[in-house]
């Protein structure tokens, strides 16, 4: 049955304007008429997606990409925002909820490139892009010698660079490309064992203010609760080191039956230089049921960061 929603006027879910983040929020959109309900589509620019010429973690991490949307749901222009949950911080500004989480897509990091296979075949010192601390740690890594340099912008932006020649490779988000149908661009999947994901990616979060208990209950029926339980052991790891985009922090749960295994990585992008370890690794299972005890195995599994050498926020 449809939780009614009392409210004369159709539901407004705020959006980014990037390719991406209209193809997430027309999904919402068309699941929610599916189920009897008028939706409509307010696009917006975020600071996010206006300061292309310097890393997030320089600039506010990626906060930047919701607060705007927050502050139309704030105002009553919007209802919802639909969001990539990556880009959602851990903590959420008093008076807003994440309402809901949904199926994840491949969670995975994907390697692109014009000319090369894969990672392996990229020769000594060639380019790679991403903008991403905890793609550039994991890389690094993996390959010592490359060189690592920003890349910035939405999906088709950084895909234009990468063919003007700017880079041998750049490494994406496997989600935001199979979304879009780029599905032929990938040459390689990284396994979760070589290249961590981050905390909660390939899945989408809807975010209301949490006084509306009625679109709370509206989106019910979308959420996805195993995808849940997991982004929350996940975030928990980065929430409990202070996680941000400044933070090069990788998190990935995956289910054996009803036990979540959750893995997480750590790193420092001066480690080598350092003369110290560049990784941190941790790993924790247990049987979970509910969010509090996803959140525990991610507390758990941060302190094991911690005691390995990881330094929080």
């Amino acid at each position: 049955m449809n939780t009614p929603i009392p409210s004369s006027s159709a539901l407004v879910i705020a959006t980014r304007e990037s390719r991406l983040a209209l193809w997430q929020a027309e999904h919402v959109q068309a699941l929610l008429q599916a189920r009897g309900h008028a939706v409509s589509l307010l696009g917006m620019t975020t600071k996010g997606d206006q300061i292309l010429d310097r890393s997030l973690s320089k600039v506010g991490g990626k906060g930047l990409f919701v607060k705007e949307l927050e502050v139309a749901l704030e105002e009553g222009r919007a209802h919802l925002a639909v969001h990539s949950l990556k880009d959602v911080p851990m903590e959420l500004p008093e008076g807003f909820a994440l309402a809901c989480v949904m199926e994840r897509e491949d969670p995975r990091d994907a390697f692109v490139s014009p000319r090369y296979a894969s990672l392996r075949e990229l020769p000594q010192g060639a380019v790679v892009g991403t903008s991403s601390l905890r793609r550039q740690v994991l890389l690094q890594a993996l390959r010592p010698d490359l060189r690592i340099e920003p890349l910035r912008g939405n999906l088709d932006t950084r895909l234009r660079k990468l063919d003007e020649g700017q880079y041998d490779a750049i490494v994406l988000a496997a989600a935001g490309l199979k979304r879009l149908g780029l599905e032929a661009r990938i040459r390689a999947v990284f396994e979760p064992s070589e290249m961590l994901p981050a905390a909660g990616q390939g899945a989408l979060g809807i975010e209301v203010r949490s006084d509306r208990q009625d679109l709370i209950a509206a989106l019910a029926p979308l959420a996805h609760q195993p995808t849940w339980l997991t982004v929350a052991a996940e975030r928990a790891v980065s929430r409990a080191m202070g996680g941000s985009c400044s933070m090069p922090l990788a998190a990935h749960g995956t289910w054996q039956g009803a036990t979540l295994r959750l893995d997480a990585a750590w790193g420092d992008p001066e480690g080598p230089a350092r003369g110290h370890t560049a990784l941190v690794r941790a790993q924790a299972q247990a049987p979970i049921a509910t969010l509090a005890e996803a959140e525990a195995l991610g507390e758990a599994v941060a302190a094991q960061l911690r005691a390995g050498g990881a330094v929080g926020a």
